[in-house]
């Protein structure tokens, strides 16, 4: 398939490993083009929703993936008036760039891929779930064993302990995971952060700031200490 054929997609991009693990597999296929990665902004703290993920963590992570970030900017509170109103933009700005799909790295949660699709009905987009129905406990080994490295960003302290935020996402921490807790976290258990893998050209080196609690979430807050030049992977 020549470059001129490939689908130009816009990836969704939460910080995490699902969003980085998804941008390897749509590079793997041959079939698209990556030309962004979309992500929501809360403008009251300059962080990524729900991951807690600082902006300089992020603009880190885009450049060692080689992509331009996309970022919308969102109020706190944020309705979800506004929520939709702000993707309606984006929406239109990637149909106006040529943008043919947008891919997220949502797994098996039917209400949030069918919220997705609603979105992006009638704008002319097309949805994409590269990693849709993997089964989690195999995709979670599958990542770590590619080269992922991520850490646990946030935490819920309703269904997982304090102590896990911080940690480093490998097997010995899936082995130290409650049965009901899903290995990828796909239930909000919690969220991760990645600084390396095979979608990356360096590693990101992070420094680890306050651990904050906040609305029964903790946060580890993660810093960019600097870009080693060298490659993510052996």
């Amino acid at each position: 398939m020549t470059q001129k054929s490939k689908k130009r997609v816009l990836l969704s991009w939460s910080s995490g490993k699902d969003s980085a693990w998804s941008l390897h597999i749509l590079r793997q296929r041959g079939d698209c083009e990556i030309v962004g990665l979309l992500t929501t902004v809360n403008s009251e703290f300059d962080r990524v929703a729900m991951h807690g993920t600082r902006r300089s963590v992020l603009e880190a992570q885009a450049r060692a993936a080689g992509l331009p970030l996309w970022d919308v900017p969102l109020p706190w509170p944020c309705s979800n008036q506004d929520y939709e109103e702000r993707m309606r933009e984006v929406c239109e700005r990637a149909v106006a760039e040529r943008v043919q799909a947008v891919a997220f790295g949502d797994l098996f949660l039917s209400d949030i891929r069918a919220y997705r699709e609603a979105q992006l009905r009638g704008t002319g987009l097309e949805p994409l779930f590269p990693l849709w129905q993997a089964p989690t406990a195999q995709l979670a080994r599958d990542m770590i064993a590619g080269g992922v490295r991520a850490r646990l960003a946030c935490v819920d302290t309703k269904q997982l302990a304090e102590s896990f935020v911080g940690r480093e996402f490998e097997e010995a921490l899936l082995r130290e995971f409650p049965s009901e807790v899903d290995p990828c976290g796909e239930r909000g258990e919690f969220h991760t952060c990645v600084y390396a893998g095979p979608m990356f050209s360096e590693t990101i080196s992070l420094e680890t700031g306050e651990i904050v609690v906040r609305d029964g979430f903790i946060y580890a807050d993660f810093k960019p200490a600097k870009i080693s030049g060298q490659s993510a992977v052996a």
